[in-house]
């Protein structure tokens, strides 16, 4: 009964990104990327939030998060100062970004829901 729970709890179209998978994953398409930590109290309140986007979006983009604690150098390389921080990516480039936690439909909104 704890592990369907777990798994019924997790998506399956999140991804972690790491300094190894990062800039594969974000060079083409539509990525929106969750910069958090686990002790970070507003990351906690979004992190649901990223979860719902992944699985609505389906295969029309990527949404991944990076732990800043475990992938400091991803931190550091794009300037995040405060967690969290949701950056939107098309094609690798970055388009915008949001500090703090924002109604899931704007980040929908990048997307093209």
């Amino acid at each position: 009964m704890i592990l369907i729970l777990a798994m019924e709890d997790m998506s399956m179209s999140l991804i972690n990104l790491t300094t190894k998978n990062f800039d594969e994953t974000i060079k083409s398409g539509k990525t929106l990327v969750d910069f958090f930590a686990d002790w970070c109290g507003p990351c906690k309140m979004l992190s649901p939030i990223i979860k719902e986007i992944a699985d609505e979006v389906g295969t029309r983009a990527v949404v991944a998060k990076v732990d800043v604690d475990e992938q400091r150098d991803l931190a550091v390389r794009y300037k995040v100062s405060s967690i969290p921080t949701v950056i939107f990516f098309e094609n690798g480039a970055e388009i915008k970004r949001f500090e703090g936690v924002r109604p899931k439909e704007m980040y929908l909104a990048l997307i093209g829901e």
